[in-house]
């Protein structure tokens, strides 16, 4: 039986805690999450092991896992026949309501649509929390994981794994010793996307297409309004459909504008305009450039961070080589002195053209920001039993994703947008305020 549907915003006022206490009563009772020693290992659940959760749990593979959930048990079939003994679950409700007294930490690796309520719901239970991005489906929802988490005082990242990775901290040093000058022209690309977009919503008027058995299609849509199953939205093309993804921004922003927006300490832009291909209601766009503005800030100049995907690409600057365009994907960053070139994940960077790189390299400042020993999920292991914070913890990670998702609001506004980040608002156009939110179908806590 599907929940019945009755559309509603979220109250506002209401506290934080409060959204899971009445989903899991029986788990919140008496609760607490003790932090095990550095040689414990971590009770992990994991919600979401097919596709990209199999990452997850292979990431978390000397941890001990508690559970496992997922609402599609063929995508799930290769973590469950590696893990015949972990109790498995469909509905990520039942799972802390029956377990959560057992868990130390979460994993979250579901279709960007229920990103939020199952990390708000593990967040209340005073879980660790580690999230696949976009962090979260709306800005508003962001800003709620980022208080939450800083109020519960738990380990917190977001699985944009290139953080924890050499280029970021790379970019950041050369950047802060003055190697590249002044920077005030950013420019990030991506291939994507590589999934329908555009598209209108399916038609069954000839042909009604039948729910997979290992599939439970009504916890999949979660939170947003019932509709018919149809194999348009799964299992990887939901991602351009504005009701569970978040476009080709969205799926690759918190990747590629990462090291960027790091090294360079940027805060919100305030301004924001938006050039697409076809997009209409139901889905993101074909293709869009994105331009972002940010203000002067102390010393700093304001800078333009121009973004295009749907095989858009900058123009090739005067010093690049003629023979050579742009990889794939990738960020330049523009200097008074110098320009790096950055790829996807920021594994490593480079001054372009080559023989600038080998001018400045007797000249490159000594390597201080610590160095990422393991990789992200190392990272965040550590951070939840007792070390640092993770890199790109949710006080970080959530201010990314809300830059990537300003995107989607100046795209479905259709106009440039003027944003005021202290008070959450676009304040020239009021109508696009209705991105920052959504409305939740009743019955998953929220």
């Amino acid at each position: 039986m599907n929940t019945p549907l009755t559309r509603r915003s979220f109250i506002r006022s209401a506290g934080l805690a409060s959204v899971a206490a009445a989903a899991f009563p029986q788990v919140l009772k008496g609760q607490a999450s003790g932090t095990p020693t550095p040689n414990n290992r971590l009770n992990v659940a994991c919600i979401g092991v097919g596709g990209r959760g199999e990452a997850a749990v292979d990431g978390l593979k000397g941890e001990n896992f508690v559970a496992f959930c997922d609402v599609d048990d063929e995508r799930a079939a290769k973590t469950y026949t590696t893990y015949p003994d972990v109790p498995r679950f469909k509905d990520f409700r039942q799972l802390f309501d029956k377990l959560g007294s057992k868990i130390d930490a979460v994993t979250v690796s579901t279709p960007d649509h229920m990103h939020f309520p199952i990390a708000m719901a593990a967040l209340s239970l005073g879980k660790h929390v580690m999230v696949e991005k976009p962090l979260t489906h709306t800005i508003w929802e962001a800003r709620q994981l980022a208080k939450l988490a800083a109020e519960k005082k738990v380990a917190t990242i977001m699985g944009n794994q290139g953080h924890a990775f050499e280029g970021a901290r790379l970019l950041k040093e050369w950047y802060e010793a003055g190697v590249l000058g002044e920077v005030t022209e950013i420019h990030s690309w991506t291939d994507r996307p590589i999934w329908p977009q555009g598209v209108k919503a399916p038609d069954h008027s000839k042909m009604i297409p039948v729910v997979p058995r290992t599939l439970d299609w009504d916890l999949w849509l979660g939170v947003t309004a019932d509709r018919p199953y149809d194999p348009a939205y799964m299992p990887f093309s939901w991602r351009g459909y504005w009701d569970f993804g978040t476009g080709a921004l969205g799926d690759m922003g918190c990747h590629i504008m990462d090291g960027a927006f790091y090294a360079l300490g940027l805060d919100a832009p305030v301004r924001v305009e938006a050039i697409s291909g076809r997009a209409n209601k139901l889905s993101a766009p074909t293709s869009s450039m994105i331009v972002y503005h940010f203000a002067a800030r102390g010393t700093r100049p304001a800078i333009k961070w121009t973004w295009y995907d749907g095989g858009l690409q900058p123009h090739l600057p005067d010093f690049w080589p003629d023979e050579k365009g742009f990889p794939d994907n990738g960020t330049l960053i523009v200097g008074g002195k110098n320009a790096v070139l950055a790829p996807t994940y920021y594994e490593s960077i480079r001054i372009v053209p080559e023989a600038k790189m080998k001018e400045a390299q007797p000249g490159l400042p000594a390597k201080t920001i610590p160095r990422i020993e393991g990789g992200h999920f190392a990272e965040w292991i550590r951070a939840c039993k007792g070390g640092p914070a993770a890199g790109s913890n949710f006080a970080y990670s959530s201010r990314l994703t809300e830059l990537c998702l300003l995107s989607n609001v100046a795209v479905r506004a259709r106009r440039p947008i003027e944003w005021d980040a202290a008070a959450m608002k676009v304040t020239n156009l009021p109508s696009a305020n209705q991105y920052i939110t959504k409305e939740y179908r009743p019955g998953f806590g929220v």
